[in-house]
């Protein structure tokens, strides 16, 4: 299996770690691009590195690298994340601005109609911010807002991303413990 990683500038740099680390203990084989602000904001976050983040995925692409093998829809991947997903990054995917490795994945994605979850982590939302959704989940997207439960009594920050990170795996099909399932009263 192969997924492809993006990070952007959006906050929220906790839950791409968690999800590259998940993948990695998975075994399953990663294509990390990364945005300017994406490594700015995961440094800042999480006190990682761009070097770091480059050890926790199988593979990294430059975001100016439009040769990359992920750049093209005859590259076989089963599914992308952008996580974090800023807003700027998602209204390009919305509209099929490819300006950078990360969009033109997105692009490849939606084109190939593949899996691809986009994880937004900004609050409040506008109109804008809305229709784009709109428009990427009625073409198949995922749109995956880190909005956690409550009702399986979370004990830390790290259950929750946990949590997080276990329902994303999902999304992509992928099979996981992370999640705390509802199992009913």
């Amino acid at each position: 299996m192969k997924i492809v990683v993006g990070i952007s500038g959006g906050s929220g740099s906790i839950y791409a770690v968690s999800l590259l680390k998940a993948l990695q203990q998975l075994d399953i084989e990663t294509h990390l691009v990364v945005t300017t602000m994406g490594g700015y904001v995961t440094e800042h976050e999480c006190g990682i590195g761009l070097e770091e983040l480059k050890g926790m995925a199988t593979y990294f692409h430059d975001n100016k690298n439009f040769a990359a093998p992920i750049a093209s829809g005859s590259f076989k991947v089963d599914g992308m994340v952008v996580i974090p997903c800023s807003m700027k990054t998602l209204s390009s995917v919305a509209n099929g601005f490819s300006d950078s490795l990360l969009t033109r994945a997105c692009d490849v994605t939606i084109k190939e109609k593949r899996k691809m979850v986009l994880v937004p982590r900004e609050t409040p939302l506008s109109p804008i911010h809305l229709e784009n959704m709109l428009k990427l989940s009625k073409i198949g997207v995922t749109i995956f807002p880190p909005s956690p439960g409550f009702y399986n009594h979370p004990e830390s920050i790290e259950d929750i991303v946990l949590n997080m990170t276990g329902r994303i795996l999902d999304m992509l099909g992928i099979d996981n413990n992370l999640v705390n399932r509802w199992k009913g009263q």
